[in-house]
């Protein structure tokens, strides 16, 4: 398996990303059956996995938790904060984007436990806020790094100019962005450096590079 790295994070090529195991493309799979799956790419050379916790919710952050315990130390997690959630009618529920950095702090502790970590390894924005400055959310980050709490800093389906500027605050390892041969359009963001004097190099995370369910002839 070739290697790729993210930051000081060296990890597989290809990675799997986990959220249709207990959310998003039907109903959840079985729990046992989906450690399995993940257990069976850590065992054949994956050393990459995705998760968030607005997939379930927490539900998917849990299960990766459960299933890489016997890895620990031998694979990168990365999952992503930026949603806030409430309990209504007995349920969590995601209500709306939230990247205050007062619920960053809170957003980190949760992650942590759910996937037994003591270090978050990439710790993306899974979308930006529009009422948060990036600079408060790279700030809250760079904070949570110093604490030794998440290892890099990573952004998802974000504008080039808005990249550069959380980096100028806090470098940005990895920028998560759909491609694939349907959907070109983001190749814009790739030319992101140099920007505010850094040339730093910025990893581009692709999910969804076949296009979600194509390889299974079920284009969702």
């Amino acid at each position: 398996m070739q290697k790729r790295k993210l930051g000081n994070l060296e990890v597989s090529a290809i990675g799997l990303g986990c959220m249709s195991m207990s959310f998003g493309y039907g109903p959840a799979g079985d729990k046992q059956e989906m450690i399995s799956v993940i257990r069976g790419a850590a065992e054949r050379g994956v050393t990459f996995f995705d998760t968030a916790q607005v997939y379930g919710p927490f539900a998917n952050e849990e299960l990766v938790g459960d299933a890489l315990a016997p890895f620990r130390g031998k694979v990168g997690i990365a999952t992503k904060f930026g949603f806030k959630f409430e309990e209504q009618d007995g349920a969590t529920r995601n209500v709306g984007l939230d990247s205050r950095p007062e619920t960053i702090r809170q957003a980190v502790e949760g992650s942590l436990k759910r996937l037994q970590m003591e270090r978050i390894d990439l710790f993306y924005q899974h979308r930006v806020d529009p009422n948060v400055p990036i600079e408060e959310v790279a700030g809250a980050v760079k904070d949570l790094i110093q604490q030794g709490k998440v290892a890099h800093f990573g952004m998802s389906e974000a504008a080039a100019q808005t990249i550069r500027r959380a980096h100028a605050v806090q470098p940005v390892a990895a920028v998560q962005s759909e491609y694939s041969l349907w959907w070109k359009r983001p190749v814009s963001r790739f030319r992101l450096f140099p920007a505010s004097g850094s040339t730093a190099p910025v990893e581009i995370l692709v999910p969804s590079s076949c296009s979600p369910a194509d390889l299974a002839g079920k284009k969702l």
